[in-house]
């Protein structure tokens, strides 16, 4: 059976150019980067072209690069890092973020309110989105980091990030970004936004599992997160996992490379099949979670109104189409989505979403084979109803 991979916002498959690229450092350069013998200096050359590689695609300095072992440990990093810092240095111990954060920021956030820090949730609205009005009212003066992800996971919508840090920097604190799922879909120029602290994943972009960065801006304090060696500015003791490194700059120069003709793909196969479903389906029995307009081209969250999202992703694995039942860190839960729920969607809404993404290797012929298969369950499904 053809298997059909519409989860890319769960992990997408590394690129053959990022394997070779990896290959070669697994094969050829084993030295440890922080030895001063020709074999250390080999790999720490490779180390220092990938981070000035990564620095490019995103508009940053080589030394505001911190890599990471994924986008987990770099929003852990950023947010715990300069929350510790700024309590330190400035006696600030408050923290403001939104309901539709990844775990990684909500749950690290859950640990410093155990540190004593105060912790401010914002809401959002039926699209998604946070209110400024509702950010600039939670600044207090001790407010040190505010943390709102640019592209949510689940559903592709986009928070307005430079509005965000325009604000967060005239009041004087600290803003950080979760970026796994904007990186690659987004054109980002840190040289121009107002953002102190950035997270990556490389396994987003068709790099390898296991690898991230973090931005941290000139002049931004973080507490130490890890204790051991030197390595990273001090930032992350451990010696560096240089073939992954390697690997994720080879997938951010190849999507900086090529983002806009993977947006007009990624955009036709995302309308194209809001179009199938609907003819399939039903348009009355379809509802699209998310917003309208400010959204990435790969994401789409979708309800089948009387379907559970449980019974569908049976049926699409059945049928040989991979898909989510939303963020791949919580897919496993039975539970609906919590960011949905944050949304405020009916809970018929959320019993029946499931989480489509696209990315490398799919293609229009693909999409209506997919298609095909989604409208014999379906009918299936309803005769026997």
């Amino acid at each position: 059976m053809e298997r059909i991979y519409y989860d890319h916002a769960a992990s997408t498959p590394v690129h053959p150019e990022v394997v070779s690229e990896m290959m070669s450092v697994y094969t050829s350069s084993f030295g440890n980067p922080s030895s001063t013998h020709a074999y250390g200096r080999g790999v720490r050359q490779l180390l220092n072209r990938a981070r000035d590689i990564v620095a490019s695609g995103i508009g940053a300095a080589a030394a505001e690069i911190v890599f990471t072992g994924g986008g987990t440990e770099g929003d852990n990093m950023a947010l715990i890092g300069a929350a510790r810092a700024a309590r330190k240095q400035h006696g600030k111990s408050h923290i403001i973020t939104s309901a539709t954060e990844h775990h990684a920021i909500l749950h690290a956030s859950d640990a410093l309110e155990e540190e004593g820090f105060r912790v401010t949730v914002l809401p959002v609205d039926e699209q998604g989105l946070i209110s400024m009005e509702e950010l600039a009212d939670a600044i207090e003066a001790d407010t040190a980091v505010i943390s709102i992800m640019y592209v949510n996971n689940e559903t592709g919508t986009i928070q307005p990030i430079e509005e965000i840090g325009e604000l967060a920097r005239s009041r004087g604190v600290l803003f950080h970004v979760d970026a796994v799922q904007a990186l690659g879909a987004i054109s980002i120029d840190l040289k121009q936004l107002p953002v102190d602290l950035m997270s990556f994943s490389a396994h987003k972009i068709n790099g390898p599992q296991g690898v991230g960065a973090l931005f941290v801006r000139k002049g931004v304090s973080l507490e130490e997160f890890s204790h051991g060696g030197s390595q990273e500015r001090g930032r992350r003791a451990g010696t560096e996992n240089v073939a992954g490194i390697v690997g994720f700059a080879k997938a951010v120069e190849l999507s900086v490379k090529t983002m806009e003709e993977r947006k007009l793909l990624l955009g036709e196969l995302r309308h194209t099949w809001i179009e199938r479903m609907n003819e399939t389906v039903g348009a009355d029995r379809i509802a699209i979670n998310g917003h309208e307009t400010m959204h990435v081209p790969h994401i789409l969250n979708m309800s089948f109104i009387g379907i559970s999202a449980e019974s569908m992703l049976m049926n699409l694995d059945l049928a040989g189409v991979a898909a989510s039942g939303g963020s791949a860190c919580t897919s496993g839960a039975i539970e609906p989505s919590y960011v949905l729920r944050a949304m405020g969607v009916s809970i018929e809404r959320q019993a029946s979403a499931v989480r489509f993404s696209f990315g490398l290797g799919n293609t229009m012929e693909e999409l209506e084979q997919a298609a095909k298969k989604v409208a014999t369950f379906i009918g299936r499904v309803r005769t026997n109803a």
